[in-house]
């Protein structure tokens, strides 16, 4: 198993301290070695107030196999309480590693989640951008209930090692708990998000100088004023970061 340093608390949510080539280096390990489906969910400091409520979604979250820092707002916090130094490992663009992964190593990929159209858009990119990705099988996000052991027999007899979901949080960390025992060849099942959106252009990300100063949240801000109901609990985040960072310092005193 590729050495992974150990997982931070972040407040009421965590996050594995690990770069891209290490997250990769494990996606490779487990889908080689590996006897059941292992999770990879993306945090943010949105989720540290939304996972915490649902007790099944934050039970879901504390036993994921990978939790990768998607957002530069838990990079930082990161930083602050432990001096961890670490960069963003974007949802989108590691789904993206994967692919090339896949490609090269001939890993068989399904994919669920999304509308119709773009689901079969991305698919036909994806294959574009990654010559030889064995794209073995897909279905859109809108399957019902009564459909489900349909689907995850599809995904079982496709033989796909890696599973990405295109649902939507929580939706697909839902969709991973409840269903994960029913998934036979699967070893890596990855939420997504709304990543097959991002590949087709629906939603365009931010140009690359705003990724790399981490202010890609400033920019779809701009792009969606809407998100501000989302974003208004980082400043929340931030100020909850420095009262826990003050308490340790403040405990670390009292032991001297």
């Amino acid at each position: 198993m590729p050495s992974l340093d150990g997982r931070l608390p972040i407040l009421d949510i965590w996050v594995d301290p690990v770069t891209t080539d290490q997250a990769l280096a494990y996606v490779r390990h487990v889908v080689e070695t590996g006897d059941r489906p292992h999770s990879i969910f993306a945090v943010n400091p949105e989720k540290n107030f939304s996972v915490p409520k649902n007790p099944i979604l934050w039970q879901t979250f504390r036993v994921a196999d990978l939790l990768i820092p998607d957002g530069i707002g838990i990079v930082l916090a990161a930083r602050i309480l432990y001096g961890a130094r670490m960069k963003r490992v974007p949802g989108v663009e590691f789904m993206l590693e994967i692919c090339r992964l896949a490609a090269a190593r001939g890993y068989r990929v399904f994919i669920y989640g999304a509308k119709e159209e773009t689901s079969k858009k991305a698919v036909d990119e994806l294959i574009r951008r990654y010559p030889g990705l064995k794209v073995v099988g897909r279905a859109n996000g809108y399957v019902r209930d009564e459909e489900m052991p349909q689907l995850i027999d599809r995904i079982n007899t496709s033989g796909a090692e890696i599973l990405f979901l295109a649902l939507g949080s929580p939706k697909q960390e839902q969709w991973f708990t409840t269903h994960k025992d029913s998934l036979k060849r699967a070893r890596v099942c990855q939420g997504i998000g709304g990543t097959l959106d991002a590949i087709t252009g629906n939603v365009k990300r931010a140009p690359e100088v705003w990724c790399k100063y981490n202010v890609e949240w400033l920019y779809r801000l701009i792009s969606e004023p809407k998100r501000i109901k989302r974003q208004k609990v980082l400043p929340v985040f931030a100020l909850l970061v420095m009262v826990a960072k003050l308490k340790m310092i403040f405990h670390s005193e009292r032991k001297r």
